[in-house]
């Protein structure tokens, strides 16, 4: 097949993110990409393979934009990457909702589980970074940066899990309470 011209696939992804917005999740389609981009479902075909490969390079761009964000502030690093994760709460929990989608097609597509795999080891080594330029040594002995970044990753997710379900659920104040911690490990880790 010849490459569709006229659109490039970061194009696309912005349509899709668009559609996603505009439609919710039960009506995303490649039908409502291609017709949000003004293109051909055979464009859409021609960039990506199916509706959870868009989803899943959504993710993985906003995963990536997030990490860009908070290493190029020029904010304290904590406050920044707890506002990163904050974010990722705000539009309906936009984020965790695709995520969560790609998690379920990931029990049933090997394919989109490796992928996903992929991506939390990629956030677990950006957090583990994160954590070596903020602490000189673990706060708690015999507790590796890669275990601390794999339980900040698990907490974010679990968050979003309560921010998501429960309408009682004061993120505001979680995040006040949760940046204190950050800062008492902070303290420990120096």
């Amino acid at each position: 097949m010849a490459k569709p011209t006229g659109i490039e696939k970061s194009d696309l992804l912005t349509a899709a993110k668009q559609s996603l917005v505009d439609k919710g999740i039960e009506k995303f389609t490649l039908k409502a990409v291609a017709e949000q981009a003004g293109v051909t479902q055979g464009t859409i075909y021609y960039h990506f393979k199916s509706k959870e490969q868009i989803i899943l390079e959504i993710v993985q761009d906003i995963c990536e934009n997030s990490w860009n964000e908070i290493l190029t502030t020029d904010q304290l690093m904590i406050q920044s990457a707890l506002l990163s994760a904050k974010r990722r709460y705000e539009n309906d929990a936009f984020y965790h909702k695709l995520f969560f989608t790609l998690i379920v097609f990931g029990f049933t597509s090997p394919t989109i589980k490796q992928q996903i795999g992929q991506i939390l080891a990629a956030e677990n080594e950006h957090l583990c970074n994160v954590l070596d330029k903020l602490w000189d040594t673990s706060p708690i002995d015999g507790v590796s940066m890669e275990t601390w970044s794999i339980f900040f990753n698990a907490l974010i997710d679990g968050l979003a899990l309560q921010a998501m379900m429960r309408d009682d659920f004061d993120v505001d104040v979680f995040y006040q309470q949760f940046e204190k911690i950050l800062q008492t490990l902070h303290r420990l880790g120096k």
